[in-house]
């Protein structure tokens, strides 16, 4: 079934792409979670309305997007985003966040599609291409910095990185050690179960 995302789904789209996906995924998550829409032709109709006045702010010449790469190379955003003590996200920063907060702090008008991100899943420092017109792309600097607080040095960042990454090796490790152990336990239940060679069953008796 068709869905309007109405928010970025990583893997899947972008807010406001229209997608074919399979119809349990759809009401069983996307709907329930409010990140889509059932894509009605009126939606459809509206979302592709809002697309087409959002792309008459967009670069429109050369000249016009060496102007607008020019302010976006000065420009720094920021989001508070609330985050664990290694600095993992509980959420993420997506194309459509960056797309909209140059909306809201420069309006500039850049088309999420052209933002090189995929999301963003740390606090940290990060430079991202925006690619604003054919040959014109400017490196947008942002801070994605934990809520209430700031960033970090670099090599805090590092070590919380590295610190996260070990986490993360131990408990695979342990979930395979697991699941070694388990499929072991399995093996031996079974081979017990066997008869031992030779031995036949025993018959069973009848009664009376």
């Amino acid at each position: 079934m068709e869905v309007i995302l109405r928010s970025d789904v990583e893997k899947l789209g972008l807010k406001g792409d229209v997608v074919d996906v399979k119809r349990g995924y759809a009401r069983n998550y996307l709907l329930p979670r409010r990140l889509a829409e059932v894509a009605t032709p009126g939606r459809v109709a509206e979302i592709r309305r809002v697309e087409a006045d959002r792309a008459r702010h967009e670069a429109r010449s050369a000249e016009h997007a060496a102007e607008i790469a020019a302010t976006l190379t000065k420009t720094v955003l920021r989001f508070e985003v609330k985050a664990g003590p290694t600095g993992a996200l509980f959420g993420s920063v997506t194309p459509t966040d960056v797309a909209e907060e140059l909306w809201r702090t420069r309006k500039i008008r850049v088309d999420r599609r052209k933002i090189d991100l995929d999301v963003i899943k740390r606090i940290g420092r990060y430079s991202i291409p925006v690619h604003v017109f054919e040959g014109v792309t400017a490196e947008v600097k942002t801070l994605v910095v934990p809520e209430g607080g700031e960033l970090p040095p670099e090599e805090e960042l590092a070590a919380l990185e590295t610190a996260e990454r070990v986490e993360e090796e131990a408990a695979a490790a342990a979930h395979a050690e697991a699941v070694e152990a388990t499929e072991a336990a399995l093996a031996e239940d079974a081979v017990s179960a066997e008869p031992e060679p030779g031995v036949a069953p025993a018959a069973e008796t009848e009664t009376a």
